[in-house]
């Protein structure tokens, strides 16, 4: 068992002060430095992401509006609604991120997001089933490049060890985005004017916010650091030199040779699983948590309130974990846990508890899955060497994450309510294949880490030069 010290827990440690004495940058600059481009960076694409999950998920907040009436979403049709989302969602991510490789990321990232904000105002006049499933694939195809392609966006600007806990403040608008609809669907639920229902009137005035927010990430949203007008030279010197050491962007080979390669790099397969081992719960419980809610017995405008306060906690948490889990280096364990809360709010879901303690269940739910995504996402991020390559991955992993909205989509039945006993037993089953996966990754990292340690001490190389080929668990 090789000797614990600084450089293998934080691969860049040791190289610190030489890189910022080179550039001119100590300490206390460096943390403004952080600060400065947080504040750039974060606000907007965290604005926007918000909108993005809010747009797909608000069709649960509708379906207690009228819209399963008006436009007859009979049998398993909400089902299929909710499912052609993700075909297409998952079927362009990956070309979605090869192409933003071509295009500055405020113009891409803002330009799919107008579009998606058409399509979310066009489905308030929705008048048939046959439309709403049009609008909805057409949804997947537009947001098909924004998660991914802000992951990678993340990894061009900060070293692996303060990666995930910009991720959880992006993603924590997810979580967000569930308390922000419930609540948005409670006033909504009070208007019925202009020949339209409730459900209308949710996707045109969140299409029309999607519309605006995108207008500003065009002219807000930053690109690369080398771009960065809000940075001086030394500074841009010094991000790049610490994600240059991080992560390693040389590659080589052809783009085609870099994409196969990470087509053919199992751990990106294995933590897609893993994601979607969290996704399709996630989904699962955020697109018939209103329907739950009210099965329990409550009424159509306290149930859409008492979703709020479930994903107000889960994104504190969420936060929480991430912030820990970049000061303590540590991915799997956090991932494990995660999943076990999860699985505990779950397990309460298919027992016959009174409807206060599945309340509370749902909270252990939420929290789990929500806190467990950035933990997963940054994993593989932090693990992926190479720009083209990172790019491919994360897009492969979060579409095969999403995936799981599919499931989600057929395994909570309309036939089911109010139990949904399958939905949640299949639930239950795709965690404890997450919870093994991760084990089987994490003894795999392990593993490679011993031998290419003692791999480097027997040629006599310094730590610091092989830190980087070490996996982050």
């Amino acid at each position: 068992m090789p000797e614990k010290n600084d450089a293998l827990i934080d691969p860049y440690s040791s190289l610190n002060a030489r890189e910022r004495a080179q550039v001119g940058l100590d300490p206390v600059q460096e943390r403004k430095l952080w600060r400065k481009i947080d504040l750039h960076l974060l606000p907007i694409i965290t604005l926007m992401y918000l909108f993005s999950f809010m747009d797909r998920e608000n069709i649960g907040n509708a379906k207690l509006e009228g819209l399963m009436t008006q436009l007859q979403l009979t049998g398993s049709r909400y089902n299929v609604a909710l499912s052609v989302f993700f075909i297409s969602y998952g079927l362009f991510e990956f070309p979605a991120n090869i192409a933003m490789q071509f295009f500055r990321p405020s113009r891409w990232l803002s330009g799919i997001m107008f579009t998606w904000g058409i399509l979310m105002l066009s489905m308030g006049f929705a008048k048939s089933f046959a439309q709403l499933v049009a609008i909805r694939f057409l949804l997947g195809v537009a947001e098909a490049g924004f998660f991914p392609g802000v992951v990678f966006l993340l990894t061009m600007w900060y070293p692996r060890y303060k990666l995930m806990y910009r991720i959880a403040l992006f993603t924590g608008a997810a979580g967000a985005a569930g308390a922000f609809s419930g609540l948005f669907a409670y006033g909504i639920s009070f208007i019925n004017t202009g020949h339209l229902e409730g459900w209308s009137w949710i996707f045109i005035i969140e299409g029309l916010v999607t519309i605006t927010i995108s207008l500003i990430g065009f002219f807000v949203l930053v690109d690369y650091p080398d771009t960065a007008k809000f940075l001086s030279a030394e500074e841009i010197q010094f991000v790049e030199k610490q994600r240059s050491l991080d992560t390693g962007d040389d590659e080589e080979g052809t783009v085609s040779q870099r994409v196969l390669s990470a087509f053919l790099d199992w751990q990106i397969w294995v933590t897609g699983l893993t994601l979607m081992s969290f996704m399709a719960p996630a989904y699962g419980i955020t697109f018939f948590l209103p329907t739950i809610l009210n099965d329990f017995g409550y009424s159509v405008p306290i149930s859409q309130l008492l979703t709020v306060p479930i994903f107000v906690i889960a994104t504190i948490i969420m936060i929480v974990v991430a912030h820990f889990s970049d000061t303590m280096k540590i991915r799997s364990s956090f991932i494990i846990a995660m999943e076990c809360v999860g699985l505990v709010g779950y397990i309460i879901q298919i027992t016959n508890a009174s409807a206060g303690t599945k309340y509370f269940g749902t909270y252990l739910a939420v929290i789990g899955l929500y806190a467990g995504v950035p933990c997963v996402v940054g994993w593989l991020a932090n693990n992926l060497h190479g720009k083209y390559k990172r790019a491919v991955g994360m897009a492969i992993q979060v579409g095969m994450g999403n995936l799981g909205g599919i499931i989600a989509s057929y395994i909570f039945r309309v036939q089911d309510e109010p139990r949904f006993i399958l939905g949640f037993a299949v639930a239950i089953g795709f965690m404890c294949i997450g919870l093994l996966a991760t084990a089987a990754l994490t003894y795999s990292y392990h593993s490679a880490n011993v031998s290419r340690i003692a791999r480097a001490k027997r040629e006599g190389i310094n730590e610091a030069a092989y830190a980087i080929d070490l996996y982050v668990i």
